[in-house]
């Protein structure tokens, strides 16, 4: 047998392990998805948040049994260039007719670079651009269905779309759903509802979408050349049936189910890619990466990301700078200001009273990743080994990293090689938005962050350092929270009230008169931090004063110990078909 020979066996055999790994993968990722519909007949709410944080770890589970296997079975690290080429080879080859080969790229790409050194983070044995075709893969069953008006009326249209998912609770009132349906479409298209095209026909796909406490239904409208995308929110009622909260026929108002501030649907779908398809052609706004990314294929967002950042670098000129605001005490922050988001990496050493080490931001980071976000914390996306062309950093920025974090970055001539990184949205600071506001803009965020508070707190996080600086404010004027190093469950506070001095001497001092705990919070303290300044302190007190008390936090905690979930609408209030419903203290709100 020739070396050539060799190469191309064992090649084989690496790319045969690669695929059945991916494969084994994606049958338990399907299995645990399958058990959102039971969970959400069911009313498990806990159960629908644990499957969410379960299928995040599941990944790397599969990626570290195929690494073992290959060690074991393969002597991957020894093996050589030509071997690892043939591999990359013969994986192509067995993707052909595979329903998710995009996944199993990535999952290829995931494996090599565990085994490759580091010199290969951008060479020819892994994936950099996609070998295989997503188009026109068959799917059974297929990704979506249709329904047509003109055979049994708009209503019998509708009333079949919400049958068509056999959910195994009843609808409570589905006349008066449809009704509010259709009266929601025709308030959305005013004259040119119903339409009349010869062609109309509904398309819908044809697994829904579970989060929180919602099943949502995605299609669209298809009129002539036209094409209207819907989205239905389906919810239990206080007797347990079905209803319809809401239609929404608005493009923005439907982007905002995907926003990057909230937790990952879970949805089966044999065939992924026709699944984002669809979705990118109801709401183009929103990014190939970004769908695949909420849809809860995070590892598949991710890649795309970095395929857009590197193509990005080529067409760009701009340099790496140390991003605007105050600077942190655990993290070094950085951006490039031609691209949408900001890089944070831990520093070596950190600042004053922060008795904590890297390993501990890590999970941290892990737990935002893994939990409900609620509109109101950043999704985060982690790099290892991440290359900067030095030519594109500033000075500031690379001598910021050798005095900070030295640990953290190698050096040569021509790479600023970062090991470990997490990559955010970029928001514009909340302190630095203050300072900038208007009088009605400042009163209105102040508004907002009260409400951020509050919603964390029913999502069990208590942010920790509630400073203005670790807030973002979007471009909608949304309160966002995004620095996570001293983030803990609210279920692991303890509020307190602060006790009487003994006498005024100890008062007047400043120093601490009664013990203090591990997780103890007093919240009366916050008032001086957050409401320096007599016109927010005004706004705040107006809308928030129970924020500055224990008795509010308690009451939170209390209601999550009970196993008692907050209601979270990402949509208005004011087009939800039963807003009697609406969770106490929650208000309209919009999202990124």
């Amino acid at each position: 047998m020739t070396r050539q020979q060799l190469s191309q066996l064992q090649g084989r055999a690496v790319a045969e392990t690669m695929l059945a790994g991916f494969n084994k993968h994606y049958r338990l990722y399907r299995e645990v998805t399958a058990k959102a519909k039971a969970f959400f007949e069911e009313r498990n709410w806990r159960g629908i948040q644990d499957l969410v944080a379960t299928r995040i770890q599941m990944y790397d589970q599969r990626v570290s049994e195929a690494v073992d296997t290959l060690r074991r079975e393969h002597a991957a690290n020894a093996l050589s260039d030509e071997v690892w080429a043939a591999a990359k080879t013969e994986y192509i080859a067995l993707l052909v007719n595979h329903k998710q080969p995009e996944l199993a790229e990535t999952f290829f790409n995931s494996v090599s670079t565990r085994l490759l050194s580091k010199e290969y983070y951008n060479n020819q044995f892994i994936f950099v651009k996609p070998a295989t075709s997503t188009e026109y893969i068959d799917s059974d069953p297929p990704t979506f269905s249709s329904f047509y008006p003109s055979k049994q009326g708009l209503r019998g249209c509708m009333r079949d779309i919400l049958f068509h998912f056999g959910w195994n609770v009843p609808f409570a009132h589905i006349g008066k759903d449809i009704s509010n349906i259709l009266r929601a479409a025709k308030r959305h298209f005013q004259t040119d509802w119903p339409p009349e095209e010869m062609n109309l026909h509904v398309q819908v796909l044809n697994s829904p979408f579970y989060r929180n406490k919602g099943a949502y239904i995605f299609g669209q409208i298809i009129n002539g050349s036209v094409r209207h995308p819907f989205a239905l929110a389906v919810l239990h009622n206080a007797n347990g049936k079905l209803i319809v909260d809401t239609a929404l026929f608005d493009p923005k108002q439907i982007a905002v189910l995907f926003s990057f501030a909230r937790a990952y649907f879970l949805v089966d779908m044999p065939v992924p890619s026709g699944y984002v398809r669809f979705l990118h052609n109801m709401l183009p706004v929103r990014s190939i990466g970004d769908l695949y990314t909420m849809v809860g294929l995070h590892k598949q967002g991710k890649n795309i990301w970095w395929r857009e950042f590197t193509q990005h670098l080529q067409y760009s000129h701009d340099q790496f700078i140390l991003a605007p605001g105050v600077k942190g005490l655990v993290m070094t922050v950085f951006t490039l200001p031609s691209f949408p988001y900001v890089f944070k990496v831990i520093k070596d050493k950190f600042g004053p009273n922060k008795d904590f080490d890297r390993e501990y931001v890590r999970q941290k980071y892990l737990l935002v990743k893994k939990h409900d976000r609620v509109g109101r914390m950043t999704d985060i996306l982690e790099f290892s080994n991440v290359p900067l062309p030095k030519n594109r950093c500033s000075e500031e920025f690379i001598e910021e990293m050798r005095t900070l974090a030295p640990e953290q970055i190698e050096e040569n001539d021509d790479w600023l090689i970062i090991k470990h990184v997490y990559v955010e949205y970029r928001l514009k600071p909340l302190n630095l938005f203050m300072q900038q506001a208007k009088p009605a803009e400042k009163a209105a965020a102040v508004i907002d962050y009260g409400y951020a508070l509050k919603e964390l707190a029913s999502a069990n996080i208590f942010p920790g350092d509630m400073l203005y600086k670790n807030f973002g404010m979007t471009r909608f004027g949304r309160v966002i929270f995004y620095d996570y190093d001293e983030i803990e469950y609210m279920t692991d506070c303890n509020f307190r009230a602060i006790p009487p001095a003994p006498n005024p001497e100890f008062e007047m001092s400043g120093e601490v008169w009664y013990p203090v705990h591990k997780g103890d919070v007093f919240p009366e303290e916050f008032g001086p931090f957050l409401l320096g300044e007599p016109d927010v302190k005004q706004v705040f007190l107006q809308h928030h004063k129970d924020l500055l008390t224990p008795e509010f936090w308690q009451g939170k905690k209390a209601l999550l110990e009970q196993g008692l979930f907050d209601d979270f609408y990402p949509y208005p209030q004011s087009v939800r078909f039963t807003p009697d419903k609406v969770a106490k203290g929650l208000m309209d709100h919009t999202d990124v």
